[in-house]
């Protein structure tokens, strides 16, 4: 049996021909790992202490138009309209570039008053994701479940009960009907939508927690990476009942996250031990064993105002403890780098230990990893090796011809952070970006924080500092009674979802 193919254009004709624009889905979540998430209770909205459980609180169309301006005007009539209905438009669409109106709509976001969608047998929400429509959100639980939501109407659709053997960590939809699930069990499954009582099929190659999905819709190549330190790469045209035909790509130590830029220029991998892992001129079609691949460079991030120090001073090796294997990796192919003069074979490594505030000296696990929707930067959250300070850092992407051929600046730079509460210790929080990038979400205790490059979410690029700067509190919104764990915007509609550690899943979206 061959798998379905995604939806073609015979699908797109129609959306257009009915006024409908398909959107991105640009920003994913990932599980949060942990082995001893205990499920809890449901609740309602919470004060705005992070720290703290919190209390709970309570068109028509002319169709007799003679003129040809008359028609287009009608025509243009017809599809505000539609667009309307679908809680789209002109100025409400959330990925486009003219924000203002979504960004005061965000303003005056609240937690809905009648979403309370937990079921008490599903545990910790480990990930959230809607479909590219936004017409359902998934959500990936900690005891073998995936739920599935009509988010407009919040109705809930259909419960995934055995969807695995072990915790479901990930959900990637690689269309409007089709999407994977990866868990614990090693395993990660296809589904389609439109029959959901069986998978499409189960997918074995891991042999440790499987822990993030990732797809290239130009190859449609499947992209999975887990605690056994491996990205392995599953050919879907190839699909069948008992699986799709895989390779492993790469493999590194302490592997936590994996990320494709949104053109599938680069990967990105963070690691427990504080590095960062870039491929840049990313070609999915060879398998990369260790030493394979040319390193450009290992070095820590600088922010703007260290741009000005020497390349070679800045250069560090991050934690030694663990880090040693990468660390000798670098040394080994140094000539090779340097022979290279900046120029940038396919597959390249960058090896990067991130600046972060604070903990410069003290090491750092990057435990969330998202990517700016048009590719302009990455999102970090990061927690100090003593687990008792966190971060949200947001790097932007340096391209271009470095300076210094033989000692060359690194391709990120620290451009905004904040610090986070840290409640929930030792559980991961995932982040993501609004769809045209303008915003962040972030877990912040028993709730969200709306965070934005600066107080008018303009566009990073509007608004790059001269020195790194504190990302802007735009809203915090509280409506659990436990630690946040994940975030997810919708990628057509105005509207948030989270998902906290005792299983609760809150909608947000405006009141008028």
């Amino acid at each position: 049996m061959s798998l379905p193919r995604p939806e073609g254009d015979e699908e797109r004709r129609e959306e257009q021909q009915s006024g409908g624009a398909r959107s991105s889905d640009d920003s994913t979540g990932d599980a949060a790992d942990s082995e001893t998430m205990k499920p809890g209770d449901p609740a309602s909205p919470a004060p705005a202490d992070p720290s703290q459980p919190p209390e709970p609180e309570s068109s028509a169309r002319d169709e007799h138009a003679t003129s040809a301006s008359g028609s287009a005007s009608g025509a243009n009539l017809f599809w505000w309209l539609n667009k309307r209905c679908l809680g789209r438009g002109l100025c409400v669409d959330p990925a486009r570039d003219n924000y203002r109106t979504m960004t005061s709509l965000y303003s005056s976001i609240h937690p809905a008053d009648s979403v309370n969608l937990s079921t008490r047998t599903h545990g910790a929400v480990f990930n959230l994701e809607y479909s590219p429509d936004g017409s359902v959100l998934t959500v990936a639980c900690e005891q073998t479940e995936v739920l599935l939501f009509d988010p407009v109407s919040s109705k809930h659709i259909k419960t995934l009960s055995e969807a695995h053997e072990d915790c479901v960590n990930n959900i990637r939809f690689l269309d409007n009907r089709l999407f994977a699930t990866c868990s614990d069990d090693t395993t990660i499954a296809l589904w389609d939508l439109r029959k959901l009582n069986t998978k499409v099929c189960t997918l074995h190659g891991h042999t440790s927690w499987v822990k993030n999905i990732e797809y290239d819709t130009n190859t449609r190549l499947l992209v999975t990476s887990g605690f056994d330190g491996n990205v392995i790469i599953w050919d879907t045209n190839r699909c069948t009942e008992d699986g799709c035909p895989h390779k492993k790509f790469f493999h590194t130590r302490f592997l936590m996250r994996m990320r494709l830029t949104p053109d599938c220029s680069k990967m990105l991998i963070s690691t427990s031990s504080g590095y960062l892992l870039i491929l840049h001129d990313l070609d999915l079609t060879k398998s990369l064993e260790v030493g394979s691949y040319p390193i450009l460079r290992a070095r820590r991030t600088a922010s703007t105002s260290d741009m000005s120090t020497s390349p070679t001073s800045e250069s560090r090796t991050g934690p030694q403890c663990q880090n040693s294997d990468l660390g000798s990796l670098f040394e080994k192919h140094t000539s090779r780098s340097s022979q290279r003069e900046g120029a940038s074979p396919r597959n390249s490594l960058e090896v990067l230990t991130p600046d972060v505030p604070g903990e410069r000296d003290r090491g750092n696990c990057i435990t969330s990893l998202q990517l700016h929707p048009k590719g302009w930067a990455t999102l970090l959250r990061c927690s100090s090796n003593t687990d008792d300070q966190e971060w949200t850092c947001v790097y932007e992407f340096q391209e271009g011809t470095p300076v210094r051929p033989v000692s060359p600046r690194c391709s990120l730079r620290l451009t905004h952070y904040i610090e986070e509460a840290n409640v929930g210790r030792g559980y991961i929080k995932e982040l993501c970006f609004s769809p045209d990038g303008r915003m962040i979400a972030s877990p912040h205790g028993y709730g969200i924080r709306l965070l934005g490059f600066d107080s008018q979410c303009n566009e990073l690029v509007d608004c790059l500092p001269k020195e790194a700067g504190t990302l802007q509190e735009i809203r915090s919104l509280y409506s659990h009674r436990d630690v946040v764990l994940t975030t997810k915007f919708s990628p057509t509609h105005c509207q948030i979802a989270s998902g906290c550690l005792s299983g609760r899943v809150s909608l947000y979206q405006p009141k008028f």
